[in-house]
């Protein structure tokens, strides 16, 4: 089993930056893809970020190219999304997944652990 827990979510200007962290125990992640799910009210969770297990390949939603990076740390067992350029429409809770697996995939039902999520807010 694997726990993921968000943290890093906050209310921040358009323009701006946060950083999330997601930080995993129970198992090392070392050998499981990373990624970053997001969802608005009303709207269905969509793919944000994905890493692979040794951070070599990364696959980004159209619409946040340019904008986010995630990255890893296996020795901390933590992943990380670097947000700039922050928009209203980013704004969301923010869901942390994993999935035992060396390939990047885009869709909820392939990733078998989640965190409970983080709250990012941009204000106009």
């Amino acid at each position: 089993q694997v726990q993921l827990v968000e943290s890093g979510g906050g209310l921040v200007q358009a323009g701006g930056s946060l950083r999330l962290s997601c930080v995993a125990s129970g198992r090392t992640i070392r050998t499981s893809v990373m990624a970053w799910f997001r969802q608005a009210p009303g709207e269905e969770r969509e793919f944000v970020a994905g890493v692979s297990w040794s951070g070599g390949t990364t696959h980004y939603a159209d619409s946040v190219k340019g904008r986010f990076t995630i990255s890893r740390d296996n020795y901390k067992n933590t992943a990380y999304l670097q947000m700039n350029s922050l928009k209203p429409e980013d704004t969301a809770v923010y869901y942390c997944a994993a999935r035992n697996s060396i390939v990047v995939r885009t869709t909820t039902s392939e990733y078998e652990y989640w965190g409970q999520g983080t709250q990012v807010t941009v204000s106009s």
